[in-house]
């Protein structure tokens, strides 16, 4: 496998945990993120991790998706 496709495979076995991660974790990984993809991907880049997070998920992706609370509170 190339680098290249390491690189990959890593980025989408991170994209796979990302709700699961601890808050500092997450961001430390997008503002370096950020950092190597250059001008304009903060936006696209949290929008794209926003559709995995299990809070924020747009129902695509339902093995993620969390079940919103009752008005109960539950």
């Amino acid at each position: 496998m190339t680098s290249e496709g390491l690189t990959e495979a890593l980025g989408r076995a991170v994209t796979a945990v990302w709700g699961d991660l601890p808050p500092k974790v997450q961001h430390e990984l997008f503002e370096s993120a950020v950092r190597l993809s250059g001008s304009g991907a903060r936006e696209r880049l949290a929008v794209f991790l926003h559709h995995w997070h299990p809070r924020t998920s747009d129902g695509e992706n339902p093995a993620r998706a969390a079940s919103e609370p009752d008005s109960l509170g539950g």
